[in-house]
C-alpha cells in the first residue's frame, strides 16, 4: 500500500511519527493536513498507537491550524507525557542502583533508555511501564529488591503459593509488579524473548552500553546491534500493530547511513533475527520514508516471507483505519499469532510455538504436567475453555 492510500487520519498521525526534527517532516506533515480532516480521529488514531507526545511535536513543529478542542487536548496529554517521563526516569535511576547494590546484572529495555538514543528526548514519547530483564538465576533476588523498594507482585497474584511461581517462571519470561502509591508498573523478565531459539546469545548479562537518560541517572541497556534485532524481534511478534514501535525502530536508524542500516541489518541475521529485521526495514521505509540501500531493498522484496509478513503488519497497523485496538474485534489477534510463528524457519519452532500458545502461564499454574508432557497442552484447550466459563457463571 502506497502512503497516498492510507487513510488521511492515519496518513497525519505517521507523519508526525517521522524523525528526527526536519523540513521533509514539515512537508509531510503540512501535506497530511492539507486534506479535510477528521479531528477527533486523528486523537483517537493517535492515542490508539500511543504516539500522542509526537502528533503534538509534529503539528506543533510544522505550524498546522488545529480545532482549538483537539489542541488543547494534545497540548494536554504532551504535557503529562514529560511530567510522567521524569517521574519514571528518578524511578528507574533508583530500581538501578538497588540492583547494582545487590549486584544483579540487569538491562533498562525500551522505554527511557530507547527514548534518549532515539529522540535525544524524554519530552514524546509515553513510558507506560519499566521493562528490566535480569539472568534467570537472580529472580529471587531481584524480586526482593522490588519488594523492599515498595513495589508488589501484581501478575501473577501474591495469592500464589511459592510451587506455582516457579510453574509460572517455567510458562513465562517476564511478571509484573507495581508501586501502589507511585502506580509504577515494572514489568520484570528473565528473559528477552518467548521462545529461546529467537536471539540466542542475549540476555541480562550482554556487555551493556550506558545511557544517560537524565542529569546523574545514567542506565545499561542493549548495545545497538542487539538492541536492533530485540526491537525488531519485539514489534514482530506484536505484528507491529502499534505505529510507535516502528517509528522507534525508524528514528534509531534515520540518522544513520545506508551502510550503517544494512551493517545493523546483516548483524540482526547473525543474531537471529532475519525476518523481522527485513519486515521492520520495509515498512519504516513505506511508513517514514527511510532511505535503504537499493540492493537491500530489493534483496528484501524478493523475500517472499518478509513481504507477507510487511503486509500483515500493514494490515495490523491499520485496523479500523488505525484507530481500532486489534485484539478487540472477532479473530484479531490472529495475525499477531501467524506473524510468530512465521519469524523463525523450521517446524520445530512452529511447534514449539504452537504448544506454548496453547495454555496460558496461569494454566499451567492451576494445571501443571510434567515438562515431558507440555505437548499434551493443545488437547487441554476446549476442556480449560470450559471450566473457565463454568467457573465465571457460578461466580456471577
Amino acid at each position: 500500500m502506497a502512503k497516498d492510500d492510507f487513510p488521511q487520519e492515519f496518513r497525519l498521525v505517521a507523519a508526525c511519527c517521522r524523525w528526527p526534527r526536519s523540513d521533509s517532516r514539515v512537508a509531510a506533515v503540512r501535506a497530511a493536513a492539507a486534506a479535510p480532516l477528521d479531528w477527533a480521529k486523528v486523537l483517537q488514531v493517535a492515542r490508539r498507537h500511543r504516539v500522542e507526545g509526537l502528533v503534538h511535536d509534529g503539528l506543533k513543529s510544522a505550524h498546522v491550524d488545529v480545532p482549538a478542542e483537539a489542541a488543547a487536548d494534545l497540548s494536554a496529554e504532551a504535557s503529562r507525557i514529560a511530567l510522567q517521563n521524569l517521574l519514571f526516569a528518578a524511578e528507574c535511576g533508583r530500581l538501578a542502583r538497588a540492583l547494582e547494590a545487590a549486584q544483579i546484572p540487569h538491562l533498562v529495555l525500551k522505554g527511557l533508555t530507547l527514548n534518549a538514543l532515539a529522540y535525544g528526548t524524554l519530552a514524546l514519547k509515553k513510558a507506560w511501564d519499566i521493562d528490566i530483564v535480569i539472568p534467570p538465576a537472580a529472580v529471587a533476588r531481584a524480586c526482593a529488591v522490588l519488594a523492599q523498594a515498595g513495589y508488589e507482585r501484581t501478575l501473577p497474584g501474591p495469592e500464589i503459593g511459592p510451587d506455582q511461581f516457579q510453574a509460572w517462571l517455567a510458562a513465562s519470561k517476564d511478571m509484573i509488579w507495581t508501586h501502589p502509591a507511585k502506580n509504577i508498573p515494572v514489568e520484570l523478565h528473565r528473559d528477552l524473548v518467548d521462545s529461546p531459539r529467537m536471539l540466542p546469545g542475549i540476555s541480562a548479562e550482554t556487555p551493556p552500553q550506558m545511557v544517560e537518560i537524565a542529569p546523574g541517572i545514567t542506565l545499561p541497556t542493549l548495545p545497538i546491534e542487539p538492541l536492533f534485532a530485540y526491537l525488531c524481534i519485539h514489534g514482530a511478534t506484536h505484528a507491529w500493530s502499534r505505529l510507535k514501535w516502528i517509528g522507534d525502530v525508524a528514528a534509531l536508524l534515520a540518522v544513520r547511513s545506508e551502510g550503517e542500516i544494512e551493517r545493523l541489518y546483516r548483524a540482526s541475521v547473525a543474531l537471529g533475527a532475519r525476518r523481522a529485521a527485513g519486515q521492520a526495514l520495509l515498512l519504516a521505509e513505506r511508513l517514514f520514508t527511510l532511505p535503504l540501500p537499493p540492493p537491500l531493498k530489493a534483496e528484501l522484496e524478493r523475500d517472499r516471507k518478509v513481504r507477507w509478513l510487511a503486509a500483515l503488519a500493514m494490515g495490523t497497523l491499520l485496523k479500523g483505519e488505525g484507530a481500532k485496538e486489534a485484539d478487540l474485534s472477532l479473530l484479531g489477534t490472529v495475525p499477531m499469532h501467524l506473524s510468530q510463528l512465521l519469524l523463525v524457519p523450521g517446524w520445530r519452532y512452529k511447534g514449539a510455538e504452537m504448544i506454548r500458545k496453547s495454555s496460558s502461564p496461569m494454566d499451567r499454574v492451576e494445571f501443571p504436567l510434567p515438562r515431558r508432557a507440555h505437548f499434551l497442552y493443545p488437547l487441554l484447550v476446549l476442556p480449560l475453555w470450559l471450566w473457565r466459563r463454568a467457573r465465571i457463571s457460578r461466580v456471577r
